[in-house]
C-alpha cells in the first residue's frame, strides 16, 4: 500500500497535487523539487500505478515486488535502483531478522518500497524534514540518508552480537562442571545468525563503493564524500561481522577439543576402575576352579590372607592411578 506521498521544494515539504503524474510534472517544472512516494509491501495492482507514472524499469519492478534480493545497485535509463537489507536483532531470542528496502531514484522522484520490519524509513523521513539544508539536495539526499541509517544500525547490531558472543565464550571456557550439553548447538545457532547478518552487509560494499567513487546518473556530484563516509561505516560493520564469524569458528573448535579431552579423561577413569575390578576377579576366578592342590587351600588363614592380598593390591593400584591422574 502507499504509505506516504510528499512533495519537497527547496528542502521543505510543500503542498501539491495528490495525483502522482501532476505532482511529478509540477516538480520538474518548478525545479529544486522532487516527489517521494513510500510503499509498504505493495501488491502488483498497487505498484502498477507508480510504475506507469514514473516509468520504472520492469526488471526493477519485478525485483521490488518479489523481494528476496541481494543488496545491489543497478543503473537504468530513467532511474537508479538500489536494494538494502535493514537488520534487527532480538536479544532475548538471539535472532537476526532482515527486511528489504528498495529505492528508485530518478531526476525528480524517489520511490521507496519496503518489505518486512526494521525499516528506518519513517525515522529518516522525519529527520530529513527537520533538516532542509540536507533535503534540498534532492533525491540523492534521500538515498544517502536511508543508506546511512541502515549502515549505522548494522554497527549497533554487530555490537549487540559481540556482547552475546562474549557471554557464550565465557560459558564455553567456564570451569568444568557446568551444563555443556547444548553448547555446541548454541554455538552453531549463533553462527547462523552471524551468517544471516553478513548476507545483509557484505554485498552492500560494492554499491557503496560505486556511489563513493564513480559519477552515476541521478546522483548529485557533490555527494561522493558522504557516500564515502557510509562506505567507511559499512567496512567497520563487515570487519566486525567477519571477526564474529571467525571467533565463533574458533570457539566451536575449542569446545569440540574440550569435549574430546573430557571424553578421553572419562575413558581413562573408566579404564582405571575396570583394571582395579579385573584384579580381584582374576584371583577369585583362580580360586573358583575345582582343583585339590591350590595354594593355602586348606589353611584356616588362607581366606583372610587372600582378602588381605586383594586389599593391598587394590590400594596399590589406586595409589598408582591417582598419582598418574587417572582417577
Amino acid at each position: 500500500m502507499i504509505v506516504d506521498v510528499g512533495i519537497y521544494r527547496d528542502g521543505r515539504r510543500a503542498e501539491g497535487p495528490a495525483d502522482l503524474s501532476d505532482a511529478l510534472r509540477e516538480a520538474r517544472a518548478k525545479g529544486h523539487s522532487f516527489v517521494w512516494v513510500g510503499l509498504y509491501e505493495p501488491t502488483e495492482d498497487e505498484f502498477d500505478l507508480v510504475t506507469n507514472e514514473f516509468e520504472l524499469h520492469p526488471l526493477a519492478v519485478e525485483d521490488a515486488l518479489n523481494a528476496h534480493q541481494r543488496p545491489k545497485l543497478e543503473v537504468y535509463d530513467d532511474s537508479l535502483f538500489m536494494v538494502l537489507k535493514p537488520t534487527t536483532y532480538d536479544d532475548a531470542a538471539g535472532t537476526v531478522t532482515t527486511g528489504e528496502l528498495m529505492l528508485f531514484v530518478g531526476d525528480c522522484f524517489v520511490v521507496s518500497v519496503r518489505h518486512g520490519e526494521g525499516s528506518p524509513l519513517a525515522r529518516v523521513r522525519q529527520r530529513l524534514e527537520h533538516e532542509p539544508e540536507v533535503l534540498k539536495h534532492g533525491p540523492t539526499s534521500v538515498m544517502y540518508a536511508v543508506s546511512d541509517a541502515v549502515v549505522d544500525h548494522y554497527i549497533d547490531v554487530a555490537a549487540a552480537l559481540q556482547v552475546d558472543l562474549e557471554e557464550l565464550e565465557a560459558e564455553v571456557f567456564a570451569p568444568v562442571g557446568g551444563d555443556n550439553r547444548n553448547t555446541a548447538s548454541r554455538i552453531y545457532a549463533f553462527k547462523r545468525q552471524v551468517v544471516e547478518f553478513r548476507r545483509a552487509t557484505v554485498p552492500l560494499a560494492e554499491p557503496m563503493t560505486r556511489l563513493a567513487e564513480a559519477r552515476l546518473p541521478f546522483v548529485d556530484s557533490g555527494s561522493q564524500p558522504f557516500f564515502r563516509d557510509v562506505s567507511d561505516h559499512l567496512t567497520r560493520a563487515n570487519e566486525s561481522a567477519e571477526g564474529l564469524d571467525r571467533l565463533l569458528s574458533d570457539i566451536l573448535s575449542a569446545h569440540l577439543a574440550q569435549t574430546g579431552v573430557q571424553q578421553n579423561d572419562d575413558m581413562r577413569k573408566i579404564s582405571a576402575w575396570a583394571a582395579m575390578a579385573a584384579l580381584p576377579t582374576m584371583i577369585a576366578g583362580v580360586y573358583g576352579m575345582n582343583f585339590d592342590h591350590m595354594p593355602e587351600l586348606r589353611q584356616p588363614w588362607g581366606y583372610p590372607a587372600v582378602l588381605g592380598l586383594l586389599a593391598v593390591l587394590e590400594f596399590g593400584l589406586h595409589r598408582l592411578f591417582k598419582r598418574r591422574g587417572w582417577l
